[in-house]
């Protein structure tokens, strides 16, 4: 048989064994079985009479140029990171087309971050939940299909399978529906000779699953690539690693601000003179629930999303208390009396999915056998929340943990908008965000920590993230804790209204902190005589790059602290092709940033975008433009 052979039977036979209306559940981001998945949305498009629910998130896809420029950069990248062979999933396709069948109904309970604004279909089907409520709601949306990727290998000579990348729903689907006779659900997986083959309870036999398919296709995993860190992150980072504690527990997310932090944790580590310089004057917290010494007895991971992060962490040596599931021991190892015999077994990470970089799946692939069960992979009922049983064993486990994620906006008295804007669109979802804040406030010496940037934008589009009022949350002002910008640290837990008023006016860039003092005052939420010393009153950017400078930390904040995907003249583009995009919403802009262009200083870079012999008028322009954004950017610094 073929591989499509092999693909549209299993389509065939799911389709006599449950009928024509198939509720189809998917893993969020790298585990679904793209070829899979393909065949059973064609076979409902071309049959009107067959009705696919997909439920779903993150349904990860390549990014499309939006624009002949564009593309002259994204698809010889695209090309050589994917792959030409790298299998698309069709419906995200049609979704951002709006052509899905009347017969198809895809909804996500997490989005790719922003990719779905201003399409009404996405932003109509989107279902807003807790991560840890997602099993549930698949079962009350009548859910009789599960399909993932797996991994496959031996353990101790015995053959097994793997949850791999994705153990976070499929578990808790399985458990709920062991105690539901009423409800049939096939479980099929698809194998991916490239997924790490991953511990923990994401270990299963054969008999988890109704049928196993083979490998179809060898396409490569989806990875992100790895992304630039700005001066303003590096602040963010900076500030939120000294409020991380020695034997402790940290949570992260993933992007740029997450990497900030981690590289700051490393500096901590590696470096700490130089890291003392950078935070010569900490919080007060810093010193009451945090440290600006290294590590000595290390962090436990325990994270809804195991990312790069942890990986460098672990090089670095920081990623290195131990967990055991069982209180005693894990009492000994805190207390340092662990026997000398099980020194080196415990776990480091307990994760509920992962995703990351090629360097990071390697990573993982590579991991020797007495490594490998020290990252384990679970589900999200388990590392989400505390609840299940074995609360007093999570609480051990956990302790002094700081769940570190970020947001898109801080409101005046401490709530966080981090999924959605005003008009109810939504950028991304709730994922775990709300579980993890809930699990800080349940646990004594847990912290739940916010980071964000204090503005957005620029020149006449510059905004404030710490704003009065937003009509729309994710995180209620009665579960504020901590906030971190650029400027330093703000606590709101157990704060009254004035109070964390006043300590996120401290960390406000002081562009926007007269208007929101007058919006308070006018709400009787500040006294009238209230004034902010003048040391916060120098909130602006200028000042964080003078004090890095002076601080001796320039050369330590790199623009990719973790390595590129992208080659030194892809790296130049990247930061010069914003800068044609902001001068081309003005044709006259335009034509004047082009008088500017010389392409002959430029000539390895036109190369890379295909314009170092322009045919036409309009390659001639493009190559002109170019020119003038990369001088531009180098004039800048």
């Amino acid at each position: 048989m073929t591989q499509e052979d092999i693909l549209d039977a299993c389509v065939e036979s799911t389709l006599e064994r449950h009928g024509r209306h198939l509720v189809m559940g998917l893993p969020l981001g790298l585990g679904k079985p793209n070829p899979l998945v393909n065949a059973f949305y064609r076979r409902a498009k071309k049959d009107a009479g067959i009705r696919l629910d997909i439920v779903t998130a993150l349904s990860l896809d390549m990014p499309d140029a939006g624009s002949e420029v564009e593309a002259r950069f994204i698809n010889p990248f695209l090309e050589r990171f994917y792959g030409s062979d790298y299998p698309r999933l069709d419906y995200v396709a049609d979704i951002a087309r709006f052509e899905v069948p009347d017969n198809i109904r895809i909804s996500e309970f997490y989005l790719q971050s922003g990719s779905r604004l201003g399409n009404p279909l996405a932003q109509r089907r989107y279902i807003s939940s807790n991560y840890t409520h997602v099993a549930r709601d698949l079962l009350d949306r009548g859910v009789n299909l599960a399909m993932q990727l797996v991994a496959r290998g031996e353990v101790d000579g015995r053959p097994c399978l793997s949850l791999s990348c994705n153990p976070d729903v499929t578990l808790d689907l399985k458990r709920l529906l062991s105690q539901r006779s009423d409800l049939r659900c096939l479980f099929i997986a698809q194998e991916h000779p490239d997924l790490p083959l991953m511990h923990g309870d994401a270990l299963v036999g054969e008999d988890f699953f109704d049928e196993v398919l083979p490998p179809t296709g060898d396409y490569r995993l989806f990875a992100l690539p790895r992304s630039a860190v700005n001066t303003q992150d590096y602040w963010v980072g900076l500030h939120a690693s000294s409020l991380v504690a020695d034997a402790g527990t940290l949570q992260i997310g993933i992007g740029s601000l997450s990497d900030a932090l981690v590289h700051a944790l490393i500096l901590r580590q590696q470096d700490n003179d130089r890291y003392r310089a950078l935070l010569p004057n900490p919080s007060d917290l810093a010193q009451t629930i945090g440290d600006l010494s290294p590590f000595v007895r290390g962090l436990y991971g325990a994270s809804e999303m195991f990312m790069d992060g942890f990986m460098h962490l672990y090089r670095a040596g920081i990623l290195k208390r131990e967990v055991f599931d069982d209180e005693a021991l894990q009492v000994q190892a805190d207390a340092g009396t662990l026997p000398e015999a099980m020194v080196g077994t415990g776990a480091v990470m307990d994760g509920g999915f992962f995703l990351g970089s090629r360097e990071f799946y390697r990573f993982l692939k590579e991991l020797d056998a007495a490594e490998r069960p020290r990252f384990r992979m679970t589900s999200v009922g388990k590392v989400n929340q505390l609840y299940g049983g074995r609360e007093a064993l999570d609480i051990t486990q956990r302790r002094h943990a700081r769940f570190i994620n970020t947001c898109m906006m801080v409101t005046a008295t401490g709530a966080a908008v981090s999924d959605g804007l005003k008009d109810h669109q939504v950028v991304s979802g709730v994922g775990g965000q709300y579980n993890f804040v809930a699990m800080a406030h349940a646990m004594d010496d847990g912290r739940s920590i916010l980071m964000l940037r204090s503005t957005r934008g620029s020149g006449d589009k510059l905004a404030s993230n710490i704003v009065w009022e937003y009509p729309h949350t994710t995180i209620p002002r009665h579960l504020r804790d901590i906030v971190v910008t650029e400027y330093g640290v703000a606590d709101l837990r157990g704060r009254s209204d004035e109070e964390c008023i006043a300590a996120l006016l401290a960390i406000c860039d002081s562009r926007f902190q007269d208007e929101l003092m007058t919006k308070a005052r006018s709400a009787g939420k500040l006294a009238s005589d209230f004034t902010l010393p003048q040391e916060q009153r120098r909130n602006l950017p200028d000042r964080l790059r003078r004090e890095l400078r002076e601080r001796g930390g320039s050369e330590h904040f790199p623009d990719y602290p973790f390595g590129s995907d992208f080659t030194a003249i892809e790296q130049e583009l990247v930061r010069a092709l914003p800068r044609l995009k902001t001068v081309s919403k003005s044709p006259l802009k335009l034509m004047q940033f082009a008088l500017r262009g010389r392409p002959a200083d430029h000539p390895e870079a036109l190369e890379r975008m295909g314009l170092s012999s322009p045919t036409n008028w309009r390659q001639r322009l493009e190559a002109r433009l170019i020119a003038a954004a990369l001088s531009s950017t180098r004039a800048q610094g």
